[in-house]
């Protein structure tokens, strides 16, 4: 099953598309990023935690945090269903990792091809709403961190999704930072899992 999905992931986290300088993102650009949420974001169970994930692929892998996921197994909430889910990687270290959902159809997030270079540039994340608020979307310009992570102005949970101006995912939040968060670049998401193909 494995050797069956991980292909797939890389495929969709790879797809080619021009890069260019990225500025501060507009309200049309948080708006965009805002429906992207809505549509792909899903909630994580583990046995001990739960969280936001992100859908990274088409048939149901799912990008979050490492800490709301078991070793072998984790939940995926969507569409008013819980869903079994195969842990497809788990990274203590980097604090991400990518789950399986049964499969099926699924909106995968939109995926920037190159993220080596994030720091100085304007990210945008939805911070979750409390009570009746609802999800609002912000930006923050991207700091340099401890590599290979990213630190970010926004008080987001892990496993939160992070993207640029043209509502492109860029970066996952992996841990809370101060009064921001900690966030690791798809580019080395991407690495783990090519790691994870060539070992048997």
């Amino acid at each position: 099953m494995l050797r069956r999905l991980l292909p797939i992931v890389l495929v969709l986290l790879s797809t080619q598309v021009s890069a260019s300088e990225p500025e501060r993102p507009s309200r049309a650009d948080l708006q965009r990023a805002l429906a992207q949420y809505e549509r792909s974001v899903v909630r994580v169970r583990g046995p001990r935690a739960a969280g936001p994930g992100i859908i990274v692929g088409t048939e149901g892998q799912v990008l979050t945090a490492v800490s709301h996921v078991d070793l072998d197994a984790a939940q995926v909430e969507y569409g008013g269903s819980t869903l079994p889910a195969t842990v497809v990687l788990a990274n203590a270290y980097l604090k991400v990792a990518v789950v399986a959902a049964p499969a099926g159809t699924y909106p995968a997030a939109a995926v920037k091809p190159n993220t080596a270079n994030l720091p100085g540039q304007w990210l945008i994340g939805i911070i979750p709403g409390k009570g009746k608020r609802k999800d609002t979307p912000a930006s923050a310009l991207a700091r340099k961190a401890p590599a290979p992570f990213i630190d970010v102005n926004l008080a987001l949970p892990p496993g939160s999704p992070l993207y640029d101006e043209t509502g492109r995912l860029v970066a996952v939040s992996v841990q809370r930072k101060g009064r921001g968060c900690r966030a690791l670049p798809l580019d080395v998401v991407r690495q783990q899992l090519a790691t994870k193909v060539a070992t048997p």
